[in-house]
């Protein structure tokens, strides 16, 4: 994480680490993944907005974190609650965790944390293609993290 994003202290970067570790062996999916989620994201930057709303590091939508939140028992405080990385991977990896287990592919859970479940429950059921530019591109950073870093 430092290596990618130089302007974290040591501290925050290891804070970071441990977190997404955390929260992945508590919902059950490989750190490696959410890492790359992350890279792809938001490179690494707790304070980064899309320009849809999406926010933190895992970019995810104020909407559906409060009811994420909501549902985990984690206090919410409003969109700015998600530029506290804790709360961020808390909340973005149960979600993606949740995708994974609704769509039974890796492939359509990232696209669903790309464009949204109900977009991509449309799209499936309509026979459309969907673009995989950035599922491809999370695959490609989870198996360079798999390559280099240890099994969970």
């Amino acid at each position: 994480i430092k290596d990618e994003n130089t302007s974290l202290r040591d501290e925050e970067a290891r804070d970071i680490s441990e977190a997404v570790y955390k929260e992945s062996r508590q919902n059950e999916v490989d750190y490696r993944l959410v890492l790359a989620v992350m890279k792809v994201e938001s490179n690494f930057r707790h304070k980064v907005v899309s320009p849809r709303g999406a926010r933190g590091l895992l970019q995810v939508k104020p909407s559906l974190a409060r009811s994420i939140a909501k549902d985990m028992d984690i206090q919410w405080t409003g969109a700015k609650s998600l530029d506290e990385p804790e709360k961020n991977i808390q909340i973005g990896v149960r979600f993606l965790s949740l995708l994974i287990e609704d769509f039974h592919s890796l492939h359509h859970a990232l696209h669903a944390y790309n464009m949204g479940p109900t977009r991509l429950k449309g799209m499936l059921s309509e026979k459309k293609n969907v673009n995989k530019g950035f599922s491809n591109i999370v695959m490609r950073e989870y198996n360079k993290n798999i390559s280099a870093l240890p099994d969970p």
